[in-house]
């Protein structure tokens, strides 16, 4: 049955076959460069439709494990145990046969509530929305439409949103630039070590670095817009390293647009490379990622009745002692004494009356 499923399901060795010997391909006989197998093979991710776990990959292991077999092929590498993307899963070695070692299936994309067809008269042309938003745009939107594994639904509506964010982006750095033109190098850094916006950064850094590498692009995303929010409401804050950064952080889901501002950005801000995408990815502080507070959750009798930011480290008796000293607590209370108060680090207290 050598449809095209079938014989597309080994052409990825072509690639791995002696480079320039022409003359192999065409004899019986394949010959194998050892050292692009082993740093090419197996493929670390595998991404395709559902259609493609039932044909092209099971063709594809089918016919790995048969060159296996006659010995024309070996190769090993390591994997999660559990099989997972992400997490601390303990990383095992397995043996010479499997061509992929993780497979994930993207979801359905649909258009405006049915899934799209010729005969529907639904399909979208990427060509039309590229001229009218841009090639970042419409990556964009598709990255943020919803989870990998879902899809989801295609909107004119909603890549308007994310037009407006590149076009923000866009402003907050124009605005940078011009600062730097006018100061010249007399502009004083403002990095402050445990402000509210460098710990925000972090916490986007590491963010963004965890869900690209679990393909949780949508969240990435937000997390971006996010960041965004906090850096236009504090003008002050926004230094050339950071702008520096979140750009980094962007050029993944739109590189058009990073690459075009990083070309504008003084060269020491560009890391002395004349790519962005040639550029080191920035890296989190893992102090700065650990929040110092957290909010407390106020119930009386089971039923929330206010929340407040408290030390992170805070004690059951100094948490009692500010949530009893609280206006909207001791009017609810009135003469009443607590029978019995529950608290819960990190999270709630509950007083019992």
């Amino acid at each position: 049955v050598s449809d095209t499923f079938l014989d597309s399901a080994w052409y990825y060795l072509g690639y791995l076959t002696l480079r320039g010997q022409k003359s192999k391909v065409k004899s019986q006989k394949l010959v194998y460069d050892k050292s692009l197998i082993k740093k090419w093979l197996p493929v670390n991710s595998y991404i395709g439709g559902a259609e493609h776990s039932v044909l092209h990959l099971l063709y594809s292991r089918f016919l790995s494990m048969a060159m296996c077999d006659i010995g024309v092929l070996h190769f090993s590498a390591e994997r999660p145990q559990n099989g997972h993307l992400g997490g601390s899963a303990k990383m095992v070695t397995f043996g010479g046969d499997e061509p992929f070692t993780k497979f994930r299936a993207h979801g359905l994309l649909i258009k405006d509530g049915v899934k799209m067809s010729k005969s529907k008269g639904n399909v979208v042309n990427p060509d039309e929305y590229i001229k009218a938003y841009g090639a970042d745009a419409l990556r964009m939107y598709l990255m943020f439409l919803g989870p990998f594994e879902q899809g989801g639904d295609f909107r004119d509506t909603g890549i308007k949103g994310i037009t407006r964010f590149l076009e923000r982006v866009w402003k907050l750095t124009q605005g940078v630039i011009l600062r730097m033109k006018s100061e010249g190098s007399q502009e004083i850094l403002r990095l402050a070590k445990n402000d509210n916006i460098n710990r925000s950064l972090h916490k986007t850094i590491k963010k963004v670095t965890e869900d690209i590498e679990n393909l949780q692009y949508n969240t990435a995303i937000s997390a971006m817009m996010t960041l965004l929010h906090k850096l236009e409401g504090n003008s002050s804050a926004v230094t050339k390293e950071r702008v520096s950064i979140f750009l980094r952080l962007l050029a993944p889901f739109a590189p058009h647009i990073t690459e075009e501002l990083w070309s504008q950005l003084p060269t020491n801000y560009k890391l002395q490379t004349t790519s962005i995408h040639k550029s080191k990815w920035p890296e989190y502080d893992p102090k700065l990622v650990q929040d110092n507070t957290f909010e407390l959750v106020v119930q009386i009798n089971g039923k929330m009745r206010d929340k407040f930011e408290a030390p992170i480290d805070i004690s059951e008796a100094e948490a009692t002692r500010l949530t009893l000293a609280r206006e909207r607590v001791t009017n609810i209370l009135g003469s009443s004494q607590p029978r019995k108060i529950i608290f819960i680090p990190k999270r709630l207290i509950n007083i019992v009356i």
